[in-house]
């Protein structure tokens, strides 16, 4: 059986008194979402995430990353994979840190590595409308980057679909926030430029009647964390590799 240690690999570490724009430079160059914060022993004193990094927009800023630091949970290197989706569904993040005998933090686990094994191991029954999340937040074509940008920092939303009307034309993550130099200039001269110039396309979707097994295999062999659920032209849901653990975690 496959435990952490298995599945763990090196990953950078901060110290509070470093500043944001560190840790931006950290997400904006490696797949991370979370970034984990150790004291001078290190040992793990909590972490932060690419929200809270876009929260500080300015790319000069001396703002450090010790205002933004909460306390997370940890496995060991012996943890079962199980036992580390189920602890990555508790914090909702996307990673989980690995700590060894001794208490010091040696790396984490990624989520995205994590789900193709638990989806290749187990049977998943169901369809896309019985996990999904409803109540979708949709951002329209003609919004400004200024706009969706405050949304994700205060909602922490992943992503966000983009629609004209009701027609799915695409969508804008938290890690396009972060990567993208267009957005990054946009924001820094509060120019006008309209999402949908930005969103990315095509977009990959679920039906609400598609079997959760297929829907999926989507998010692996296409390696995105959530899509649109889309029923009749307009999106009606949102998947992600969260709700497909559930179900996974429910049966184990």
């Amino acid at each position: 059986m496959k435990v952490a240690r298995d599945l763990m690999i090196e990953v950078t570490s901060l110290k509070k008194n470093e500043y944001v724009t560190r840790a931006r430079q950290i997400l904006r160059d490696d797949v991370y979402r979370e970034i984990y914060i150790t004291d001078d022993q290190g040992h793990l004193s909590g972490m932060i995430d690419i929200t809270d990094v876009l929260r500080v927009p300015d790319t000069r800023s001396n703002v450090t990353i010790a205002g933004f630091i909460r306390d997370v949970p940890g496995i060991s290197l012996d943890t079962p994979l199980e036992d580390a989706a189920l602890t990555i569904l508790k914090t909702g993040t996307d990673s989980i840190p690995v700590s060894a005998g001794n208490g010091k933090f040696v790396g984490s686990i990624l989520l995205r590595d994590l789900f193709p094994i638990l989806v290749s191991r187990h049977e998943i029954t169901g369809n896309v409308k019985d996990v999904m999340t409803g109540d979708v937040v949709c951002c329209d074509t003609e919004d400004t980057i200024q706009k969706v940008y405050s949304l994700i920092t205060d909602t922490g939303y992943a992503s966000l679909p983009i629609v004209k009307g009701k027609e799915l034309l695409g969508v804008i993550s938290r890690r396009d926030l972060v990567e993208n130099g267009g957005i990054r200039r946009s924001l820094g001269n509060s120019s006008n430029t309209r999402i949908g110039k930005v969103m990315t396309t095509p977009v990959i979707t679920a039906t609400p009647d598609m079997p959760v097994s297929e829907a999926s295999h989507l998010l692996v062999s296409h390696d995105i964390s959530r899509m649109p659920v889309v029923s009749e032209g307009t999106v009606v849901g949102i998947l992600d590799r969260h709700d497909v653990l559930r179900t996974i975690v429910k049966k184990a």
